[in-house]
């Protein structure tokens, strides 16, 4: 057979930033001019804006209250149990990304660098040390996934399970107020600290009662449908202040005296209710995109009702919906900040409390352009890991 007539493929264009700014940016006159445009105003935008922030800010309202914005009033003798929780999520961080992200070299820099760049703030060396070491916890995680990913993978998922109990557990303290890990007020709570903790909580928790809600209103019995088409069509009526109004100002009216129930529990149950009615909506519209014929083969292959859903319907529902359920984590974050109306002070009700100190008065631009900075970073965490949620999904279902 003669080799020198067959058809070789083509060779591999290699991958450097002059091809892909050409592909990208530069790939005819229309797209060039474009992008020289784009630039020029860029460019202009930025130079203003680095202008301001260099020489015009008066930065010493963050750094003299960047405690507070982080963790509110929380006792500075108490402090070691939330660095043992950055340094978890550090090491969970690094050894998710070694197991199984570990294929994008200028994200894993970033990712590993983070910690280091936090310790060039403006911080106490002890804050920076500790920083440092959440970076090397970070870095160990990540060598120890990529060497033994199949070893870990599992341990790492049941830790991620349980890493939010245990966060709890270290901020709240169970033992009282003399033990080991003492009780902690949630009246002491505050800034990043608490939003953090009310939009997660709510988040994780509503994702089950969502999505238990969305199969029960396309269940086949008519109590449990009828009840799951009422919650969740009541919920989705009124905005979420008023669920938080509810909660805050309503519900201990209906409760007896000796029963008082916490006001940040009140409102993480709330935001839990609330985002549960729209996630319920969210799977359901994951679930009925689904074609009938995945229904009819799970039928044919002698799988019952719960067997379909649970191992054929339900996880292709959930991947089909991975950029809907990305875009209400982040929106349900951001409406954490509406707790300010109830008496919270979450990371806006902080920098409010912030701005009304003498020495810092006038100083708004760099209170929220600091606010701006941490919202868009964890929103931006958030998207991009769905995106890789999204894509590793798509990988495997294609393979599969």
């Amino acid at each position: 057979m003669n080799t020198t007539n067959q058809i070789l493929p083509p060779p591999t264009e290699r991958y450097t930033i002059l091809n892909w700014l050409r592909k990208n940016l530069f790939q005819d006159w229309n797209s060039s001019i474009v992008t020289v445009i784009g630039f020029y105003f860029v460019f202009i935008l930025a130079r203003g804006v680095l202008t301001w922030a260099l020489t015009e800010a008066k930065w010493q309202v963050i750094s003299a209250n960047l405690r507070i914005l982080m963790v509110g009033q929380y006792p500075v003798t108490q402090l070691w149990r939330i660095w043992i929780c950055v340094g978890i999520l550090g090491a969970l961080a690094g050894l998710s990304w070694g197991i199984w992200i570990r294929q994008k070299p200028m994200a894993t820099m970033i990712t590993l660098g983070g910690p280091f760049l936090l310790a060039l703030l403006p911080l106490d060396p002890a804050n920076r040390i500790l920083w440092v070491v959440v970076g090397l916890i970070t870095a160990l995680g990540f060598g120890l996934g990529r060497s033994f990913p199949k070893i870990l993978s599992r341990t790492v998922i049941i830790t991620w399970l349980l890493y939010l109990p245990i966060v709890m557990v270290l901020v709240a303290g169970w033992t009282g107020e003399r033990g080991f890990i003492p009780s902690v007020p949630t009246n002491a709570w505050g800034g990043l600290l608490l939003t953090s903790l009310i939009a997660f909580v709510g988040l994780l928790l509503s994702f089950p009662i969502g999505t238990a809600l969305a199969i029960g209103r396309i269940s086949r019995y008519p109590l449990i449908r009828a009840f799951c088409v009422v919650y969740i069509e009541l919920v989705r009526s009124v905005p979420l202040i008023t669920v938080f109004f509810m909660a805050q100002t309503m519900l201990p009216l209906f409760l007896p005296d000796n029963i008082n129930i916490d006001r940040v529990a009140r409102a993480m149950v709330a935001f839990t209710l609330f985002s549960a009615a729209y996630m319920a909506e969210n799977v359901r519209g994951g679930l009925q995109a689904i074609p009938k014929g995945q229904h009819e083969a799970a039928a044919a292959l002698g799988l019952g009702s719960f067997l379909s859903l649970r191992l054929i319907i339900l996880p292709q529902a959930l991947r089909n919906i991975i950029p809907i359920l990305t875009a209400s984590a982040i929106g349900g974050f951001r409406d954490t900040s509406l707790v300010l109306i109830v008496g919270l002070l979450d990371l806006l009700g902080i920098a409010q409390v912030t701005l009304a100190q003498p020495d810092f008065l006038g100083r708004h631009i760099e209170v929220y352009a600091f606010l701006a900075v941490i919202y868009w970073t964890v929103s931006y965490i958030m998207s991009y890991i769905g995106q890789t949620i999204e894509a590793r999904s798509s990988l495997d279902g294609t393979q599969g």
